[in-house]
């Protein structure tokens, strides 16, 4: 087993909270990495009801378009690097086509594989299928749905990935939900829930002032000046 500046139960702390929320807190506590490692381009989401998906990445990359024109990754060594993992997993799998989507690797098979392969879910640039058919609570957050898994295959995996912007590797600690993905520093993990409990707070101070009926903008700029910077 991997030693971890964090605990399992550390990671499943992090799931109470949006990304957007996750993204507030290393704002904080990391905060040159204040406009990286996060997904840039919109992004949907298999199941915009079930909770965030936290987990450890486990990296790839795929083509669809065209046949593979050389040798290509296994897919059952593919399975044995998923599963080879002392905690739970997301997938992050980067399609390499110049039009990415053009076939989906995730559908109703491969959700449920990977599930049992103890994945909680893929952040991918790629497309998915099967919608009604996924593995129920194993959330995708895809670039886009399509119809067909076309020439669908792995090309390599366990290398450094480009999702939207997000630069995830082996290992990387990845935070997603219906509004994305950002990679969370493994030092920064025990201090996010303190440091967004400071932004919540801060938060509020603006906030009741907007919701109170006596509401003026001098007590709105006394608010802001007293929360500190925010946003």
């Amino acid at each position: 087993m991997a030693e971890r500046v964090f605990t399992r139960e550390d990671l499943e702390r992090l799931k109470q909270w949006d990304t957007p929320t996750i993204c507030n807190g290393l704002e904080i506590v990391v905060p040159e990495r204040r406009a990286i490692g996060f997904t840039v381009e919109p992004m949907v989401a298999a199941d915009r009801e079930l909770p965030p998906i936290v987990g450890l990445a486990r990296v790839g990359t795929l083509r669809a378009k065209e046949p593979p024109r050389g040798a290509v990754a296994s897919r059952l060594e593919w399975y044995d690097y998923v599963a080879a993992a002392d905690l739970p997993t997301v997938i992050v799998l980067q399609d390499l086509d110049d039009r990415p989507g053009y076939g989906a690797f995730w559908g109703e098979v491969h959700s449920r594989v990977h599930k049992a392969l103890g994945a909680r879910g893929c952040v991918t640039n790629g497309s998915f299928r099967d919608c009604d058919a996924l593995a129920p609570g194993f959330q995708i957050v895809g670039g886009r749905i399509g119809p067909s898994h076309a020439h669908v295959h792995v090309v390599d995996f366990g290398r450094p990935v480009n999702i939207f912007g997000m630069l995830a590797a082996h290992d990387d600690v990845i935070h997603a939900d219906s509004h994305g993905a950002v990679v969370v520093p493994a030092e920064a993990v025990k201090k996010l829930p303190e440091a967004i409990a400071l932004v919540a707070r801060r938060e509020k101070v603006i906030m009741d002032v907007c919701a109170a009926p006596d509401f003026t903008v001098a007590k709105l700029k006394e608010a802001v000046r007293k929360a500190g910077e925010i946003h």
